[in-house]
């Protein structure tokens, strides 16, 4: 079956149900490719949402994004996108077994966590005990016993952000000696530097115990990963679009990419990862998806 649209939306995160509510309400006919699980579902509670104080839970914001986008006609479809061509008219998807025909795409298909090698890490992110993002999250950090594991500076850096809270952080680095050249950077902020490979972990209540070294159990308050992402960006690199160093999509102030009619929002364009940031990234690309198609119906003055 082959499906013809105004938009396809490859991506049912913030971003693109962000995305699909401007469009719809701009009346174009969009279609959202949700391929399942999106990071925000990982949300146990945020505090930081913009207009929820009391907080709200990812599975709860996705929810009423995507009421919100069927309420004014966007359609939602379940399963991957597994090809995406341009004739430099229209895009072809290939969605499941269908086919789609779009006349602008946007990809709001996020990154991958390289999570931790650690027993049941899935329900410890459910349980808040292993976090992803302090940016999100770092309050409630405070005053906390934390752990970072890391492979490469980067587990330095995020230590140096949650030090803004807490004067009891570790790095567990479990990456080559090699690649941890920040050592110094760790001693003048007086965090305790553990490098070694992670043997065991125990979940216990509301805290992470990890064996760490010689036989040896540390409990901690809650653990941070800081073993980075990698960008769903295998779309947009087979129809040779131009990515940064990061592997990230590169995007111009209208969230537009290198091969024309293809926009980009979401985690998949920057390293922020932010909800407010993707759906603010979400708004801007659809109102430019909306004008760029006015302008090819004649109806720019």
């Amino acid at each position: 079956m082959t499906t013809d649209v105004d938009v396809l939306v490859i991506g049912a995160g913030p971003a693109g149900l962000t995305a699909a509510n401007y469009l719809a309400r701009f009346r174009r006919s969009v279609l959202v490719a949700d391929g399942g699980q999106p990071r925000a579902g990982w949300i146990p509670l945020s505090h930081n949402m913009p207009g929820f104080p009391a907080g709200i839970s990812g599975d709860a914001i996705l929810a009423r994004m995507r009421e919100q986008a069927r309420e004014y006609g966007a359609v939602i479809q379940a399963g991957w996108v597994d090809r995406l061509s341009h004739d430099g008219e229209i895009f072809t998807a290939a969605l499941g077994g269908d086919q789609v025909r779009a006349r602008a795409v946007l990809l709001a298909t996020g990154v991958v966590d390289h999570h931790p090698d650690l027993p049941g890490v899935e329900r410890a992110i459910e349980r808040a005990l292993v976090r992803i993002c302090p940016i999100c999250d770092g309050y409630e950090a405070t005053d906390k016993a934390v752990a970072v594991i890391g492979d490469s500076d980067l587990g330095v850096r995020e230590c140096a952000f949650i030090r803004t809270y807490s004067d009891r952080v570790t790095l567990i680095h479990i990456g080559p000696p090699d690649d941890l050249t920040e050592r110094e950077a760790l001693t003048r902020l007086g965090v305790e530097l553990v490098e070694t490979p992670i043997e065991q972990v125990r979940l216990e209540g509301d805290r992470v115990t990890a064996l760490c070294w010689s036989g040896e159990y540390r409990a901690f308050d809650l653990v941070y990963s800081a073993l980075g992402t990698s960008a769903n960006a295998e779309l947009a690199a087979a129809l040779d679009c131009r990515l940064a160093e990061d592997g990230r999509l590169e995007v111009d102030l209208h969230q537009k990419t290198s091969v024309p009619g293809l926009y980009a929002a979401g985690d998949v364009v920057r390293g922020l990862n932010q909800i407010a940031v993707a759906t603010a990234e979400a708004a801007v690309a659809a109102t430019a998806i909306h004008n760029r198609l006015r302008q090819a119906e004649g109806m720019v003055v």
